[in-house]
């Protein structure tokens, strides 16, 4: 009988990773199409990808999939051939990373969930079949030149922070969940202008312009392919690059710079930055800006205290850790509760 879960250590297969002499793209992709029945769709999911040596993170609901793959090269045309063989996903839009070392994932992961972007939407007369228009790299540079169009971006605060559109408006705050209805009422006073929403590959944006139309909106446009695909474009066409700064993206690597500016600023001194990193304490693990010189100072620590903890033997880290049901927002990335990044954390992890 075929496997369909991984079996070996996270330690074994990311070192088989970096082991790998043959080069690998990630690609990530998208599509709200009715799945009858996922579990049974994501084991077949799994069986002909694992055996394209894949690894990534998917995930499969009723209402479509949402993917981030890493593909070994000598595999890409195999792997496009298995979608166009599935009629759901024939025709897909893959986008290729603008800046990958092929390292981003070390693992197949395939997981079924009630959606495939946690929207919180609850009205049963809400439907994907009517959504915004799509907008392509060329089209929405004009359209956000016009100062009557209003850009919207729908990605998180953290997001936002490291890099977005010249003029784009950002819905402060933490979850999707969140911003859809919070979006609405920022600019209920704009139901008649044109509105143009983006995200980082174009799921959420996608499924935010036909929340808006469903709330009476008139005319809303989303980024064909969010982010990663208008950058993809504006370097392949040499057009004008309206994008400022680096698109954080969900893997290893963090982020990848669009533009060389550096619009966001290290958490711990304010010099300028717009590297993300976890925290080196495992019982803190906050997502935070350092910069390579506070890196040094905290040795990849976000405060004092996590570097103390940092540095005992992983046997007394692990009696700090013991019992403690920590706080949510210690793992939070967005912008509740960090205005001093610790002023909530480390009381937590006493020592």
């Amino acid at each position: 009988m075929a496997l369909l879960h991984n079996r070996i250590s996270q330690k074994e297969l990311k070192q088989r990773l970096f082991e790998e002499t043959e080069p690998r793209t990630t690609i990530s992709f998208y599509r709200y199409f009715p799945i009858a029945d996922p579990m049974c769709f994501r084991d077949e999911l799994y069986l002909a990808l694992s055996g394209l040596q894949l690894f990534g993170r998917i995930y499969l609901a009723r209402e479509g999939i949402n993917a981030q793959v890493s593909v070994p090269i000598s595999r890409l045309e195999a792997f496009r051939d298995f979608l166009e063989s599935q009629a759901p996903l024939k025709g897909l839009r893959l986008n290729r990373a603008v800046a990958d070392d092929g390292k981003s994932f070390w693992v197949l992961k395939i997981k079924v969930r009630n959606k495939i972007v946690a929207d919180g939407i609850r009205d049963e007369n809400f439907s994907m079949e009517k959504k915004g228009m799509y907008v392509n790299a060329e089209a929405f540079n004009e359209l956000s030149k016009d100062p009557e169009t209003v850009v919207v971006d729908m990605r998180n605060h953290y997001e936002y922070e490291v890099g977005h559109f010249e003029c784009a408006m950002e819905i402060p705050s933490d979850t999707f969940r969140e911003q859809l209805p919070m979006a609405a009422r920022l600019l209920r006073e704009k139901k008649d202008k044109p509105v143009i929403m983006y995200c980082t590959g174009g799921i959420r944006c996608e499924k935010a312009s036909a929340y808006l139309l469903h709330q009476g909106f008139r005319k809303v446009y989303h980024l064909e392919g969010g982010i990663i695909h208008y950058a993809n474009t504006v370097r392949e066409k040499g057009l004008e690059n309206r994008f400022r700064g680096k698109n954080f993206v969900f893997d290893e690597r963090l982020g990848e710079p669009i533009s060389e500016d550096v619009i966001a600023h290290c958490h711990q001194c304010g010099k300028q930055a717009d590297t993300h990193t976890n925290c080196k304490n495992s019982a803190c693990h906050l997502l935070f800006i350092q910069c390579p010189e506070c890196a040094a100072k905290y040795e990849g620590c976000c405060s004092p205290e996590c570097q103390e903890i940092y540095n005992l033997p992983e046997e007394a880290q692990k009696l700090i850790r013991r019992g403690k049901k920590n706080d949510q927002r210690i793992f939070s990335k967005g912008r509740k509760g960090r205005g001093d990044l610790k002023m909530w954390k480390c009381g937590n992890v006493k020592m």
